[in-house]
């Protein structure tokens, strides 16, 4: 049996943050740097406002990404929630919804690997808010459904994915 080989190579990958803290200020959306590896930012949507959070791991070569949905889960529904999370996460190409197990708080997650790369394309991050932000707005509507509406997860993922056809 063969194994892989790694070699140990130091090279430096561009921080992702710096491209998306332009991108952010090009679009004047508010956002807040913690540090090198940590930043935050708020994004208007149509159904809530959304934040996002971008963490860049460059030992790993790594960023992670999440946007939160502005609504919490209550306790007696997460089980719900859960269920369509699923359902949804089936019709996902990139990146996959999940909820916040100590806040109750929905999130789009999705992580880019940059090993290897000179840095990511100032397209690539646009594209993966942009990926983002169009599913939570598309599955909005379903979660609510669920949560307040108290349908049940297929139910509520059937009404809320209806194409509307023609012209009123």
């Amino acid at each position: 049996m063969s194994g892989m080989v790694t070699q140990e190579v130091e090279i430096q990958v561009a921080n992702p943050l710096d491209v998306i803290e332009q991108i952010l200020g090009q679009n004047d959306w508010v956002c807040e740097r913690a540090s090198d590896s940590e930043m935050v930012a708020e994004a208007p949507g149509k159904w809530c406002d959304y934040a996002m959070f971008f963490s860049w791991t460059p030992q790993a070569g790594a960023m992670h990404f999440h946007c939160a949905f502005d609504m919490k889960v209550p306790k007696e529904r997460r089980g719900a929630l859960h269920e369509l999370l699923s359902m949804a996460n089936e019709r996902l190409w990139i990146g996959h919804f999940g909820l916040e197990s100590e806040d109750g708080v929905p999130v789009f997650r999705h992580a880019v690997l940059l090993r290897g790369a000179s840095g990511a394309s100032a397209e690539s991050l646009e594209d993966l808010m942009d990926i983002a932000l169009t599913e939570c707005e598309r599955f909005y509507p379903a979660f609510q459904f669920v949560l307040w509406g108290g349908k049940a997860p297929r139910e509520a993922l059937d009404a809320a994915m209806l194409d509307c056809v023609g012209e009123a």
